[in-house]
């Protein structure tokens, strides 16, 4: 019998039906608000979807009868700033626009993640400023509330701070190598860079500190402060301060559901402005998301149009109502909901040779983990926060993972923070927030051949032109030997990697290596040093954002490691 392809599904009558609600409900909020309604076709020629594509969401491509290069639609936004830029004008101004259509994205094997999904969403074109960023909002609030979702968030930010604090007299390089970081969540390279940096300390504090602000009000003055100290001489928050007072005077209720996260500053080379989130039901991934473009209409409408965009996923809100919620409502750790009342916390921690060390931290910031100590069979731990008080955990279950699959069980919702190596983290490459480096568990990746070999290996690259290659870490290695620009067969293999030059099967290895006792004593050298790795804490960023638990447990495990560093230096 045959089946749909990877990634597409049947959707049969029950949850069709829900779908019908969900686009009836939405459908008719933005009605009552002036939008109308738009359809573009599925299938845009490649020049269109790469000139106005902002994301790395890769197309499916095919070529017609004639010749030409095609996409399907990867983004609806795409498709309708297509569409004003060839079919209006700016006599049509302002556009209120809204659509229910599919889009389809290539996704990677193995991942479980669909290639079709139905974006609704809507298009302001033509109104800016803190007004039009309202209504946006507002119109996310109304229709959330509409659904009657137990639970929902708003989480909302600006790339206006963070640009600001770059043109400060940061070098374009390494203003390019941090907005680089902040998009990959990674904040602990970002702290790296900015302390080894020859920035003012005051600007390499900013840079650090700046997208990991969150709150409500107060998170705005936080970031007027650190731009202040930094040398900056105006606000870069009077638009969202202006958002939130709209929200407020319009309908306080809803604007009670609105906070600020300025990790969430995604896509910065396309938005200007606003960047807004929503979270509903306990789902880790947001039901929709969006913000201010301006300027990507330039060229058809005239210099300084304004536009912004929103979309809710369909499957995702169709899910959201489906979903009990497990976990009350947490604007911060304890005012709403007593401690032992609250859903376990729940963090991915690692067998082998990360656990004993991981044990001591935990155990060291009043989390009691003696329960991993011999496990037996128990996969999960539940315990609690010994150390109670104000900012209380409360209960907690420590979910054992192999560190290499620690990325996975956090990205895909199964914990909600973790601890790996840097190494897993790269090699899974998964949208997690990189928070702590803890310190231990250090190592370096690096590449090894067999003692001798150099000159052999050498006539054998020359004869074949690539160099065959043995590693349990395939993406890291391709990509180390691409930047180096050296022809690289990546053969991925998952135990006893050494092996692999000593029978033949590989000229090198890419491998970890703490003390290099293993590489001496299999008659190895090291010919290429790839990074440094330590532990470190990360988190699912909708948890994160959602669940001011995480936030607490990185501040914690941020105090250890500095007060054992303070401990180790003298």
């Amino acid at each position: 019998m045959a089946t749909t392809p990877r990634g597409f599904r049947d959707i049969l009558p029950d949850e069709a039906e829900m779908r019908e609600h969900v686009v009836a409900t939405v459908k008719a909020r933005l009605s009552r608000h002036g939008y109308r309604p738009i359809e573009t076709p599925l299938i845009e020629s490649m020049n269109t979807a790469e000139k106005n594509a902002w994301n790395s969401d890769a197309p499916f491509k095919l070529f017609d009868d004639n010749g030409a290069l095609l996409a399907v639609r990867s983004d609806n936004t795409t498709s309708v700033v297509r569409a004003i830029a060839d079919r209006m004008g700016a006599g049509d101004l302002p556009l209120r626009l809204r659509y229910e259509a599919p889009v389809v994205r290539q996704q990677p094997s193995g991942t479980a993640q669909a290639r079709q999904f139905t974006q609704l969403g809507y298009e302001l074109v033509g109104e800016g400023g803190d007004a039009a960023d309202a209504e946006m909002v507002l119109i996310a609030a109304e229709a959330l509330s509409d659904l009657g979702l137990a639970t929902w968030q708003l989480v909302c930010s600006s790339v206006v701070p963070y640009q600001a604090l770059l043109d400060l007299g940061v070098d374009p390089v390494l203003a390019d190598r941090a907005l680089a970081l902040v998009h990959d969540n990674n904040y602990i390279d970002l702290d790296e860079l900015a302390r080894s940096s020859a920035l003012p300390d005051a600007l390499q504090r900013a840079m650090r500190e700046l997208p990991r602000i969150t709150g409500s009000a107060e998170a705005l003055d936080r970031v007027d402060d650190l731009l202040r100290d930094a040398g900056s001489t105006s606000s870069t928050t009077t638009e969202l301060r202006s958002l939130l007072q709209r929200l407020t005077s319009r309908n306080a209720e809803l604007a009670s559901h609105l906070s600020f996260d300025f990790s969430l500053m995604s896509s910065f080379g396309y938005y200007t402005g606003l960047v807004l989130k929503a979270y509903a039901a306990d789902l880790a991934d947001p039901v929709g998301s969006g913000g201010r473009y301006d300027a990507v209409l330039d060229a058809a409408l005239g210099q300084g149009a304004a536009a912004a965009g929103f979309a809710f996923s369909l499957e995702r809100l169709t899910e959201a109502l489906e979903t009990s919620p497990q976990r009350a409502p947490m604007p911060d750790i304890v005012d709403r909901v007593a401690v032992s009342e609250m859903a376990p916390l729940r963090i991915a921690v690692p067998k082998g040779s990360l656990k004993d060390d991981t044990i001591v931290a935990l155990e060291a910031i009043g989390i009691d983990a003696s329960g991993l100590r011999d496990p037996g069979r128990r996969l999960i731990i539940r315990t609690h926060d010994a150390g109670g008080g104000a900012r209380a955990i409360g209960p907690v279950e420590l979910v054992i993972v192999r560190a290499t699959d620690a990325p996975a069980f956090v990205a895909r919702g199964g914990a909600d923070c973790g601890i790996c190596g840097r190494d897993s983290l790269m090699e899974a490459n998964l949208n997690l927030l990189q928070l702590v480096d803890l310190g231990y568990g250090a190592c370096r990746f690096i590449e090894a051949e067999p003692a001798g070999r150099a000159e052999t290996n050498a006539r054998s690259y020359a004869r074949r032109g690539c160099l065959r290659v043995a590693t349990k870490y395939p993406r890291i290695a391709t990509e180390w030997y691409e930047r180096r620009g050296v022809n690289a067969e990546v053969v991925t293999l998952h135990g006893n990697i050494e092996l692999g030059p000593i029978v033949g099967l590989a000229d090198r290895i890419v491998d970890i290596t703490a003390t290099g006792t293993t590489l001496r004593e299999n008659n190895l050298e090291i010919t290429g040093e790839l990074m440094a790795c330590t532990a470190r804490f990360f988190a699912n960023p909708g948890r994160a954002r959602l669940d001011p638990r995480v936030r607490e447990l990185a501040k914690r495990l941020a105090a250890w490691r500095d007060d054992a560093a303070k401990a180790g230096s003298q």
